[in-house]
């Protein structure tokens, strides 16, 4: 039991609080039903148990807040016949379990006052501001009073499939839409939340004071559709329909672009739910159904090894093909060498194959487990050596070429993309082509590809029109900005936004950036070690910055215009935490200390001018090491009052 629930734990963690996935839904709930019954055999529960702990602990970056009522997981059930058991002769409303991030509204005078997250049940993390964005939230409604209401933060298949195609590199990607949503919704920055396309589908409504909803939920989601919310898709049972609902369900799921991962049953007499009370973690008006995972037995037949840009080369099950949820399947992702060491997989073994959610194939189990398969020595591509890595206790294999085909092209196919360098016409196939012709060899040779020209028009898909406008289109990327060249090169774990911070925190030199320590990267609020230690390493290697100057010499990299007039914070570091008043958000206060000249960090040192923190009493880390080293803490007012004066017009 002991061994279950750190399991368990762990991977929780993982999914909910770091947004990564250590094990499959399908093994999480294997394990979760295993220690269950052993929890009723033996009477014990262990006090970390997840069966009676909820959800993660909230993140130390974002503000937390009490839940006023706690937010309980539902009991779950796979078989039909126990719903209709449940129901015990009453109606009640089937609706989708959306798969994304549980958020609590508040609205007070028909302005969206609060958004936090569900968090561990009893407290979760205020992300008010990144709720603004979501796509789908009424900014204003009519009630006027207070309103309480729950609801999931998704974001649909469809933009997910958009997202991870505008991520060249295959390590970059997310795995699935639940984790991105995660992500996003508890971003520092909501213009990052803003750019994922977050909706927002309402489940249940907590408080609306002075209406009668005459004791029916049915009620209580029609006044939330007057209200223009979103509100889950649902429908009224009873005994007699309810096995045809559920099917109804079923066939939908196949198309529905919005992830989910089962049903949810409620009764509709609200006052009857109320008067069943609840159990130590679930509420009994209320109980969940999860789809039964349709297992297919097949055979292993190859793992194929995907080389990426950074070198990661990832493993992927090939079996024989299957019928799965009314499509074939041959091909399932095992991400990481742990994941393929876990399953003791080898070439002939019988496994069980399953889609997670009804979507993602994934591999269950393996029946035979002769774990022969040999991790390759050498990079399928470039045949170099290879080495395995490991990263926060995942070990993952690497070419150790340099100069290995695959990273090539993956690094050409970033640098030439939208956000980087944005030059049309060089597919990853065009650029294929391209380095094994020799026109390129590195990111300078694409500004001088006229020196070829005669062998391009010649190609097949090319000719003078396209030639033409390929190299209009180079010309047009030679004038760009830093953070977009930055950006470009693909150095692990540096995506724009990144690349944005690094060159504000530096005013734009990028020499002086070039230089940088990780210490003075690491303090920039959110880089961290991780991303400073990459940048460090990159800029360590003489033949990057032997390319890298190479490269500045064909562009024309504009400069932000700075009003030095202006700047009465130059030289001032400041540090941000807690939700805020006047500003809109932490990123625009902080805009607006930058445009004054002052710098934000993420961390409070000796050289903090101030903490800006609306809770100044509060014990958190930050406030602590202010204390420490007696930094002063001022409170948004106080800090307007004392720095910005005139300057600010965030009111």
């Amino acid at each position: 039991m002991k061994e279950l629930v750190a399991r368990l734990n762990e991977a929780s963690r993982a999914y909910y609080a770091e947004d990564r996935e250590i094990m499959s839904n399908f093994d999480y709930d294997r394990l979760y039903d295993e220690l269950e019954q052993l929890e009723k055999e033996t009477g014990v529960t262990l006090s970390n148990s997840p069966t009676i702990n909820i959800g993660y602990e909230a993140v130390e970056e974002l503000p937390k807040e009490r839940h006023e009522s706690p937010m309980l997981s539902l009991g779950k059930t796979k078989s039909r016949e126990e719903l209709q058991d449940w129901l015990q002769g009453k109606e009640a409303l089937l609706s989708w379990k959306l798969d994304g991030l549980t958020v609590v509204l508040t609205y007070r005078e028909g302005k969206l006052a609060k958004a936090v997250t569900r968090g561990n049940g009893e407290v979760g993390e205020v992300i008010t501001n990144n709720a603004r964005t979501f796509q789908n939230l009424p900014v204003s409604i009519a009630y006027q009073g207070e309103l309480v209401l729950r609801g999931e933060a998704v974001i649909t298949y469809s933009d997910f499939e958009k997202i991870n195609a505008e991520i060249v590199e295959e390590e970059a990607k997310y795995k699935n839409p639940r984790n991105l949503c995660s992500g996003s919704v508890r971003q520092l920055n909501n213009e990052i939340t803003a750019k994922r396309n977050v909706r927002f589908y309402a489940f249940a409504l907590v408080k609306a004071e002075g209406v009668d909803f005459f004791n029916s939920r049915m009620e209580q989601f029609s006044f939330l559709k007057e209200q223009g919310f979103d509100v889950v898709e649902h429908v009224l049972v009873k005994p007699e329909t309810i096995q045809e609902a559920i099917s109804a369900f079923e066939k939908k799921i196949e198309s529905y672009d919005v992830p989910s991962d089962g049903l949810v049953l409620s009764y509709d007499d609200i006052a009857y739910g109320q008067s069943l009370g609840r159990t130590a973690k679930f509420p009994r008006d209320s109980i969940a159904f999860k789809w039964a995972d349709e297992l297919r037995e097949t055979t292993l037949q190859e793992v194929e090894w995907s080389p990426s840009r950074t070198g990661l080369i990832n493993p992927i099950a090939v079996f024989e093909p299957v019928e799965l949820e009314g499509t074939t399947v041959s091909r399932a992702s095992l991400h990481n060498i742990s994941i393929l060491r876990g399953l003791k997989l080898g070439i002939g073994d019988k496994i069980t194959v399953y889609k997670a959610n009804m979507i993602i194939p994934q591999i269950a189990q393996n029946l035979t487990c002769s774990d022969s398969v040999e991790i390759p020595a050498v990079c399928p591509v470039c045949g170099k050596e290879t080495v395995v890595k490991s990263v926060n206790d995942t070990e993952s294999l690497y070419c150790t070429n340099p100069a290995c085909t695959a990273k090539k092209i993956k690094a050409f196919t970033l640098f030439v993309s939208r956000d980087a360098m944005n030059i049309d016409g060089l597919s990853e196939a065009t650029l294929e082509k391209f380095i094994s012709m020799g026109f390129i060899h590195e990111f300078a040779d694409l500004f001088h590809l006229s020196a070829h020209k005669g062998q391009i028009v010649e190609m097949e898909g090319f000719g003078e029109k396209s030639y033409a406008n390929l190299e209009a289109s180079v010309e047009r990327a030679r004038k760009t900005t830093l953070p977009r060249l930055i950006y470009s090169l693909g150095i692990a774990n540096i995506g724009l936004a990144n690349a944005k911070m690094l060159c504000r925190q530096f005013d734009y030199k990028l020499d002086a950036l070039m230089d940088a320590d990780a210490e003075a990267l690491g303090e920039i609020e959110g880089i961290g070690e991780v991303i400073a230690a990459a940048f460090v390493d990159y800029m360590a290697q003489p033949e990057n910055r032997d390319m890298l100057e190479r490269l500045v010499k064909e562009l024309e990299i504009e400069i932000p215009v700075i009003d030095a007039g202006s700047l009465s914070l130059s030289g001032l570091s400041f540090v941000i935490t807690g939700s805020l008043n006047h500003y809109g958000s932490r990123n625009e206060l902080k805009e607006e200390i930058e445009k004054l000249g002052g710098k934000v960090t993420g961390s409070v040192t000796g050289k903090t001018e101030c903490l800006i923190n609306n809770d100044v009493t509060s014990s958190s880390s930050k406030n602590k090491k202010a204390k420490e080293l007696q930094v002063p803490i001022l409170s948004e007012e106080e800090f307007i009052q004392k720095y910005v004066g005139g300057n600010n017009d965030a009111d």
